[in-house]
């Protein structure tokens, strides 16, 4: 092949972005004869191999079918695999070099391969690379130490990779940063931080490790110091503090941070767009979402698939899953999977069960394979719509029809489907036929369910199991004294609240968020009085003393937890934290505007009563979502139909 034809052919190469073109280009050599010269068959599988998606398997068929591939070839392969869902295949391909190959494994190679056995964390096979390295001569070789030093950091043995780090004769700065990196993924911040004072030369990645290892280690402070201190920031660094922030409960940081983002002049990307949208979902920011789709729109991102999806999600968590089956309608090309289970999971959130049902079968005929996290969203449908057939349809599919067998998850939907409905026999029957031992949290899905139906005996049984596999779960002792509480039976209460003191376990406080001119407020049940509460109590006290006259509103005071006066459980029940958020709402927001809620814990009666009766009086739209689902009140009624 002439040096002209060489060039020809990797210039087609450089440009090819397909399997489909790729295989074009491929039969045209092997048309030529040249598919035979083997820098350019190792070029095609490198191509193949690292640069296509979803093109692996392809790269193993070409790897395979050349006679004698060199070591080239093999680090190619390995590489591939290093980077993929299964990286255990590389082992099989190194294993194969050390027996066929004339040429021993060079620096590529173990490179390649350490990072195989850091992806799927096996530290005995790390170990023995090491050793097989130290053999040829290679653990000295920067790449390798340092592949060595992430793979012991991946692997948990922090104290190994700074044995390997300490032995460099001359660390670079990507060293610097493997080895502070492996001191964060073992929670050791001290250590980390002591490291990148001592660094002789920083570069921009060794700041951006810096601030991931302070926001994973909720040392928030520390990153907002390092980020005002980088001499220059990149879309890594902005991500990283968006991110950061909204995973650590920081919502208006995250939001802030967005907004400086692009006050800074830097134009969003897919990365920092779905951070933002995801700190929208957990807050319920529900203005600021349309902002960020207006802004998507606007920018050209709706053809990221990733945006729609975070999209969807954030307009289904903010109580508007009209919107987000928009966003999913209007979606550009193919749906996967993650969109399809996004929307489901929307519609099932807000109890509609039957919607989400129908688009499951609509993605079966798209040609959509269901996964184990679609069936957990369509049971979860079927179980706050009261689909009871449906759901146990549902899981019987996953085994005769898809041949997936059904996960812990799975069989937590199913007692939460049978327990939601009443029917706790049926719950408890299917909890003791299960072929796996059942966890904690289907037990407690189960108390949940007597707890709702005032079943004193089974949540007795149940707290009974509870006790030994998860002692110190506060919700579980209070789940068990409402049903003693509605009950009446007070001794019984005391009994748990006495157990829950002795053990020092304390109740999770209730807290609510309500966004009012693009602000996060939260309210907390019995928090101390400032400004906010106070304006929130005071309204609050107004809307109780109207409900009680035009809406003939009597406070639930049953599963109060303690035997004390009347009078007093209802001042109680009052001062729930969606109860203030509501009241604090209705004085802010402009007249007829939706007040959107999001709750840490299951909404109680009470504030479910109350809240149908401000819909009704005050001709007001309200959205909460609790732990569990959406409720809208709206005319005096709630979509969960009084199911929840």
């Amino acid at each position: 092949m002439s040096r002209l034809q060489q060039q020809q052919y990797l210039s087609l190469l450089s440009n090819c972005k397909s399997l489909k073109t790729f295989k074009q280009i491929q039969a045209s050599l092997q048309k030529s004869g040249l598919d035979t010269d083997p820098f350019i068959y190792g070029k095609l599988l490198l191509h193949c191999a690292v640069t296509i998606s979803d093109a692996l398997d392809y790269a193993r068929f070409l790897f395979l079918r050349f006679p004698n591939p060199d070591v080239f070839m093999y680090n190619t392969i390995i590489r591939g695999f290093s980077d993929s869902d299964t990286p255990q295949n590389s082992i099989t391909a190194y294993i194969d070099l050390r027996r066929k190959s004339f040429a021993p494994p060079d620096s590529f190679s173990f490179a390649f391969i350490l990072k195989a056995a850091a992806s799927y964390r096996s530290l005995r096979a790390g170990i023995q690379l090491h050793c097989q390295a130290l053999t040829h001569g290679l653990d000295t070789h920067l790449f390798v130490g340092t592949t060595l030093i992430s793979m012991y950091g991946e692997c948990g043995r922090v104290d190994f990779a700074k044995k390997v780090f300490e032995e460099m004769r001359e660390p670079n700065v990507v060293a610097w940063n493997s080895v502070v990196t492996a001191c964060f993924r073992d929670d050791d911040v001290e250590g980390a931080t002591r490291l990148f004072n001592r660094m002789p030369a920083k570069n921009l990645t060794s700041w951006n490790v810096m601030l991931a290892g302070y926001t994973k280690g909720r040392e928030l402070e520390l990153a907002r110091k390092i980020f005002w201190e980088m001499p220059v920031k990149d879309d890594v660094s902005w991500s990283t503090m968006i991110i950061g922030f909204a995973h650590n409960g920081c919502f208006d940081g995250a939001f802030g941070y967005f907004r400086e983002l692009q006050q800074a002049g830097m134009r969003p990307n897919e990365v920092s767009l779905t951070g933002v949208l995801s700190a929208c979902a957990q807050a319920g920011a529900y203005e600021f979402g349309r902002i960020l789709h207006g802004l998507i729109e606007k920018g050209g991102f709706t053809w990221l698939v990733s945006v729609n999806n975070a999209l969807m999600d954030a307009y289904s968590k903010c109580g508007n899953v009209g919107m987000a089956s928009l966003v999913f309608e209007r979606m550009p090309g193919t749906r996967g999977i993650i969109s399809w289970t996004t929307i489901i999971a929307g519609l099932a959130m807000h109890g509609h069960g039957k919607e989400a049902i129908r688009l499951f079968h609509e993605m079966e005929e798209s040609g959509v394979r269901p996964d184990g996290i679609i069936f957990i969203s369509i049971l979860y449908a079927c179980s706050h719509a009261g689909l009871i057939k449906q759901g146990s349809d549902y899981f019987s599919k996953m085994k005769d029809i898809y041949n997936m067998e059904p996960a812990i998850e799975h069989y937590g939907c199913m007692v939460d489907l049978y327990g939601r409905a009443g029917k706790l026999q049926e719950a408890y029957e299917f909890v003791c036929q299960m072929p796996v031992s059942p966890n904690a949290i289907i037990w407690r899905t189960l108390l949940g369910a007597c707890s709702i139906h005032g079943n004193i005996k089974l949540a007795e049984q149940v707290k009974q199991q509870l006790s030994e596999l998860d002692p110190k779960n506060s919700s579980d002792h209070v789940l068990l004294s409402n049903v003693y509480a509605v009950a009446g039976k007070w001794k019984d209460v005391a009994a748990v609240r006495r157990s829950m003191s002795e053990k020092k376990i304390k109740k999770t406080p209730g807290w609510s968020m309500i966004e009012v001119d693009k602000i996060m407020y939260v309210f907390m049940a019995g928090e101390k009085n400032n400004k906010i509460t106070e304006q929130a109590y005071e309204k609050l006290r107004e809307i109780i003393l109207r409900l009680r006259v035009e809406g003939s509103y009597v406070p639930e005071i049953g599963s109060v937890m303690h035997d004390i006066e009347e009078e007093e459980k209802e001042d109680q029940v009052g001062k729930h934290s969606e109860k203030l958020a509501v009241a604090f709402g209705m004085t802010r927001l402009a007249k007829g505007v939706t007040i959107r809620i999001v709750k840490n814990l299951r909404v109680c009666r009470d504030c479910h009563t109350i809240m149908k009766l401000i819909s009704k009086v005050y001709g007001l739209e309200i959205v909460v979502r609790d732990r569990s689902r959406f409720h809208l009140f709206r005319d005096g009624s709630c979509t969960c139909g009084d199911y929840w």
